[in-house]
């Protein structure tokens, strides 16, 4: 991949990155808004506890995304990125586009989904 390709990649991992920093800074924030000062009853209570779970559950998400991007960009100063990690093929640029963090081809990623009982989610 030439080194105009990886500019642009390395620019789209890092947009996603902020977009992604900010959606956890957001999450940790409504998550910890959530208080029991005005509580009324059990329902509101129980409510109340599954937004918290909810906005933390979107925390988490957002931070396995954060360390999917960083090793993408590793793997652009290293030389990699654009590398299937499984059999050593180049991933084709149009997977790249809509999955800038892939580590796999299509080809491996489904035997890995398929191996995994992944199948009916594929994320191709």
């Amino acid at each position: 991949m030439d080194e105009s390709r990886l500019e642009h990649f390395r620019s789209l991992l890092i947009a996603q990155l902020r977009q992604s920093t900010e959606h956890i800074r957001e999450d940790q924030a409504a998550a910890l808004d959530f208080s029991d000062n005005d509580v009324k009853d059990t329902v509101d209570l129980s409510v109340m506890d599954v937004n918290k779970e909810l906005a933390l559950r979107l925390g988490e998400r957002e931070s396995k995304m954060v360390a999917d991007i960083d090793q993408a960009l590793l793997r652009i100063k290293e030389g990699a990125y654009g590398v299937c990690a499984r059999c050593g093929q180049q991933i084709d640029e149009r997977r790249l586009e809509a999955v800038p963090t892939a580590r796999y081809d299509a080809a491996c990623q489904t035997i890995i989904e398929a191996a995994n009982g992944d199948d009916e989610h594929s994320s191709l």
